[in-house]
């Protein structure tokens, strides 16, 4: 005769095949169960692995030209991981250094500069900017201006700022790593600004968060995120005065759309 289990199983256990959320974990006696205490000691170290891994920039670099893309590096004021976490103001302005470059090779009359940031999570750069960029082209019109993508370390989101500044760029997009949950310690987020200037706020920005595959895939963040440019270039805004409408085009392409042969 077999033992009974000494887990008390959760009644919500069927919820836990549609969302990687730490639900219906179960007990054993008063507390959880061993696999379970596992399972949340693994995740806490993906997402301190996350925070604190650097960025491998020559890999990255190297498979963005191999898709074309001109680029750039940088690396903000912060020296390390350390000052990094301590003083997050440091890594929203560029290194002096670094700055001078850039505006050395400053682009005249480019649409768009695309900073590319490590940000709290090293892993979410290296496995969806790539990508997101790939589907993101497709998305734009022909004659879209780009300046050299600048991959950014100890880098924070105001970063882009300052370089979008530098390069005259009309419009600033920025690809950062977020700050990693326990079920997701490689989501990338993106942050557009329009006429880019040091000491923009955030209500001057829109937000795609949550790219991954297990949220939102590089296709349909592409998709939106070309909308926003699209709209920010002919508005001249970004922030709370532009909104997300991207899905109304996508019931407006299907409306347009042939029917079906019968």
């Amino acid at each position: 005769m077999s033992e009974e289990s000494p887990v008390t199983p959760n009644p919500w256990a069927q919820w836990r095949s549609a969302t990687p959320a730490r639900l219906a974990l179960g007990r054993a006696g008063s507390g959880m169960p061993t696999d379970e205490t596992l399972r949340f000691g693994w995740a806490h170290a993906m997402a301190r692995d996350a925070i604190h891994a650097a960025l491998d920039v020559d890999a990255l670099a190297a498979a963005l030209t191999a898709q074309r893309w001109e680029v750039a590096r940088a690396r903000s004021r912060a020296a390390d991981r350390t000052e990094y976490l301590r003083r997050p103001d440091l890594g929203r302005q560029l290194d002096e250094s670094d700055a001078t470059r850039l505006l050395a090779e400053r682009r005249y009359g480019c649409d768009v500069c695309v900073v590319i940031g490590d940000g709290l999570s090293s892993l979410a750069v290296a496995r969806h900017a790539v990508p997101l960029l790939a589907a993101l082209r497709p998305h734009l019109p022909a004659g879209t201006r780009f300046a050299p993508v600048v991959i950014a370390t100890q880098a924070r989101v105001a970063l882009a700022d300052e370089v979008g500044e530098l390069f005259g760029a009309a419009l600033s997009v920025m690809l950062i790593g977020e700050r990693p949950g326990l079920s997701s310690p490689d989501s990338l987020g993106i942050y557009l600004t329009h006429t880019p200037t040091r000491g923009r706020h955030d209500a001057e920005r829109n937000c795609i968060s949550n790219v991954r595959p297990e949220g939102l895939s590089s296709e349909a963040a592409a998709f939106k995120l070309a909308w926003l440019m699209r709209e920010s270039l002919r508005r001249g805004l970004t922030g709370v005065g532009l909104k997300d409408e991207s899905d109304l085009a996508v019931l407006d392409e299907e409306r347009r759309a042939p029917p079906l042969p019968r």
